[in-house]
């Protein structure tokens, strides 16, 4: 689960990074807390995954359809790149990894 981990971890320090700037530009603090806390449990999920854990990997493709859903919706609306349409990409490569891997690998 080598790819879904490292794909999963930068999903992970991208969250945090935006929830960071959405505080910094836009004194956002739902940003900074949903963010950092998204940002965190992922790379937890990188974690576990390294170590193939089942859980983490449902963790994270969780999260990540969370998060994709939500930037999804904005994106429909504004056509933004930055940070809609990026999280919506990050979170389709994410549950992307972790199926492909959870299918690969030995049980």
């Amino acid at each position: 689960m080598g790819i879904a981990s490292a794909v999963v971890g930068l999903f992970g320090a991208i969250s945090a990074a935006g929830g960071i700037i959405g505080y910094v530009k836009a004194r956002s603090r739902v940003s900074l807390i949903v963010g950092v806390a998204a940002g965190a449990l992922l790379g937890l999920c990188a974690i576990g995954l390294t170590r193939g854990s089942g859980s983490a990997a449902l963790g994270s493709a969780f999260i990540a359809l969370l998060l994709g859903g939500r930037f999804a919706k904005t994106w429909q609306r504004t056509r933004r790149l930055m940070p809609d349409l990026i999280m919506v990409i990050m979170s389709v490569l994410s549950v992307a990894s972790v199926t492909i891997a959870l299918i690969v690998s030995p049980r």
